[in-house]
């Protein structure tokens, strides 16, 4: 008996008709990465929600208008990427944020808030990466 992969475990070859929808991941990769290092630098510290500068707002709005364009292609993978990245950004921010204010008043807050921003920024740069990585070698995000 002849061995087949399972359905939906090869990904799809690129196309031509890919083009377009990869042009918008590749800048909407290039926005958040740009908004997560300026984040990043621009504070000092790391960002409550690194991904929520003009740069990162706007690269979640591209892959929000592409991505009905991508629908079908390996590409359509990264925008859903890029949108979870972004909206669990947002979140850990707004975690890290509620512990300052609630347990600020007893300084334990503090410490607390800060390593939750340092860890949601590590993951969104990791994120970032491993997505680019991907794109670049044109395979979908596992899993996605």
């Amino acid at each position: 008996m002849t061995d087949f992969p399972a359905p939906g475990s090869v990904p799809p070859t690129p196309s031509p008709a890919d083009a377009p929808a990869s042009g918008a991941a590749l800048l909407a990769y290039a926005l958040m990465a740009i908004g997560a290092v300026v984040a990043l630098i621009s504070s000092g510290f790391p960002a409550v929600a690194p991904l929520m500068g003009l740069a990162g707002i706007a690269g979640v709005v591209v892959c929000y208008v592409k991505r009905s364009d991508a629908r079908g292609t390996w590409v359509w993978s990264h925008f859903r990427w890029l949108i979870g990245t972004f909206w669990y950004s947002l979140l850990w921010g707004m975690i890290g944020g509620l512990v300052l204010v609630v347990l600020g008043l007893i300084l334990i807050g503090i410490p607390i808030a800060w390593l939750i921003w340092v860890a949601a920024s590590i993951w969104v740069l990791y994120r970032l990466v491993r997505g680019y990585l991907l794109f670049n070698d044109r395979k979908p995000i596992p899993g996605m």
